[in-house]
């Protein structure tokens, strides 16, 4: 491995640096979603919905905070403020826990672009190296070409590898933040017509 980043020249280094940031973030979202998928749990989050439309509220709360589920505080929210900004407040607790679910992904898209454009920066600077031995006479050290061209190629290589093993985790990220997403809506939305429910019994009793 040191022999690789010698011969790879400088640009190895923000290279390395740049598949260590990728690796500490693709392992922090890893346990991240680990954890969010245990904490899960859609039986208490009926429950809720259930007390929201028979305007058990004070049940409802005690019950979100009980759990750990992410979708739970977000309802936790919306119940609290059910007579007042009921709307708002799950739009912003939605908000709020999708941006974390979004953390650090701006990072890896970045590290996609960079790493291949560092990448090309090597090989260019190797192959420029090349073609300075070559101009300046009658070749006496034939090591001194290959080592510029092989520059290049183990850069481009290094470059090309980081996008790829980061690329895939970020589609997959992605995926279960648009899959999470849609979960959160579905009981926002769901909490909201337990509430019109319960406001349109209220207004038909005598």
């Amino acid at each position: 491995m040191l022999e690789i980043l010698q011969k790879g020249g400088p640009v190895m280094y923000p290279l390395v640096l740049c598949s260590i940031i990728s690796l500490t973030i693709i392992i922090e979202r890893l346990i991240f979603w680990l954890r969010l998928k245990m904490e899960r749990n859609r039986n208490v989050l009926n429950i809720i919905l259930r007390l929201g439309e028979k305007g058990k509220l004070n049940e409802a709360i005690k019950v979100c905070k009980e759990t750990d589920d992410t979708i739970a505080k977000i309802l936790l929210e919306g119940i609290k403020n059910y007579n007042y900004s009921f709307v708002s407040a799950l739009e912003a607790a939605a908000t709020n826990e999708i941006n974390i679910m979004k953390k650090y992904m701006v990072i890896l898209d970045t590290i996609i672009s960079l790493a291949p454009l560092l990448g090309i920066f090597g090989t260019v600077t190797g192959i420029i190296i090349s073609f300075g031995i070559l101009g300046k006479g009658p070749l006496v050290d034939p090591g001194a070409v290959t080592g510029g061209i092989a520059q290049a190629l183990i850069t481009t290589a290094s470059g090309l590898v980081i996008a790829i093993f980061t690329l895939i985790p970020f589609n997959y990220f992605n995926s279960l933040i648009e899959s999470n997403a849609q979960e959160i809506e579905k009981y926002v939305n769901a909490l909201e017509i337990a509430q019109w429910k319960y406001k349109k019994q209220n207004e038909n009793k005598p």
